[in-house]
């Protein structure tokens, strides 16, 4: 039998998630030998067969209506993000796969001044597949200073977001809470992902972090679903020292694909001065001792 596909994997992993208790069962019968509800469980829970929950689990039915959907997502109790989540899916499977190998995304002139119009503020613009696209100075030096500010102009040496988190070790020290940035960005992955199915470059990257990161293998089949909109992570800059961002997610109206990733801070906070520091330095007015020393003493 084929694998279940990403839509059966993602029913599995909600149905091992919840106990029966969460959803107002007794425990009857055998004891369980695997955690989570059972498919017969859950489908009395959605009003279906359990032939039909079967076949949908195991990839064999494309044709769930909404409501069915709808039905399916309560009975597991998932939120917003997840429930949507189910929709793409169903509607990925139902679409044939497209041979077509896409091409590497663009920057539109009208995102690059974007993004020059944003200078005050770290930041830079992220594609579909978390790709890099472009970045400016200040966002540059503080997700990134250790690469080339060009890279992101070349498809072939472009950064991606996701591939720098799991493997380059200057963005795992950068955060303190690695393992929440982590999750979020796993998150994000998995709606990529069931937007764009057949997108064998996004594949491409699943498959070398799964190869390459346990961190990653663990964190994906968790299957959480999540979108990466607003957060705030303290940074640890081998330049300005510790500095607390909210990274903020805006999307781009002639891009709808591509987002714009600005890092912000409290208005008068030592992260604001931090940020201050760092873009003194970026232009080659490097600060002196005598600045660092003073932003020490504050934070004491």
């Amino acid at each position: 039998m084929d694998a279940p596909g990403p839509l059966g994997d993602f029913l599995q992993a909600r149905r091992a998630r919840l106990r029966p208790e969460d959803v107002g069962l007794r425990e009857l019968g055998p004891r369980r030998r695997v955690p989570g509800l059972r498919r017969e469980e859950l489908a009395q829970l959605a009003g279906v067969s359990v032939s039909y929950y079967t076949r949908l689990e195991q990839g064999l039915s494309r044709g769930a209506s909404a409501e069915v959907l709808d039905a399916i997502a309560r009975a597991l109790l998932l939120d917003d993000h997840e429930r949507a989540h189910l929709h793409r899916l169903v509607g990925a499977a139902r679409r044939m796969p497209r041979a077509r190998r896409p091409r590497p995304e663009k920057l539109a002139c009208e995102t690059r001044d974007l993004l020059r119009a944003v200078d005050g503020v770290p930041a830079l613009v992220l594609g579909r597949r978390t790709d890099v696209l472009a970045w400016n100075t200040l966002g540059h030096a503080l997700l990134a200073g250790h690469l080339d500010f060009l890279d992101p102009d070349d498809p072939a040496r472009r950064p991606n977001l996701s591939r720098m988190l799991f493997l380059d070790p200057h963005c795992r020290e950068l955060y303190t809470d690695w393992q929440r940035k982590a999750r979020a960005i796993v998150g994000n992955l998995r709606i990529a992902v069931s937007r764009h199915p057949d997108d064998p470059f996004l594949a491409e990257l699943i498959g070398e972090l799964t190869m390459k990161s346990p961190e990653f293998v663990a964190l994906w089949g968790d299957h959480r679903v999540a979108p990466c909109d607003a957060a705030s992570y303290e940074l640890h800059h081998p330049v300005v020292g510790t500095v607390t961002v909210t990274q903020q997610t805006l999307s781009i109206a002639r891009s709808p694909e591509q987002a714009l990733i600005v890092c912000t801070t409290a208005l008068g906070s030592p992260a604001g001065e931090a940020l201050a520091l760092l873009r003194q330095a970026g232009t080659g007015q490097e600060p002196s001792a005598e600045h660092f020393d003073g932003r020490m003493r504050s934070h004491h």
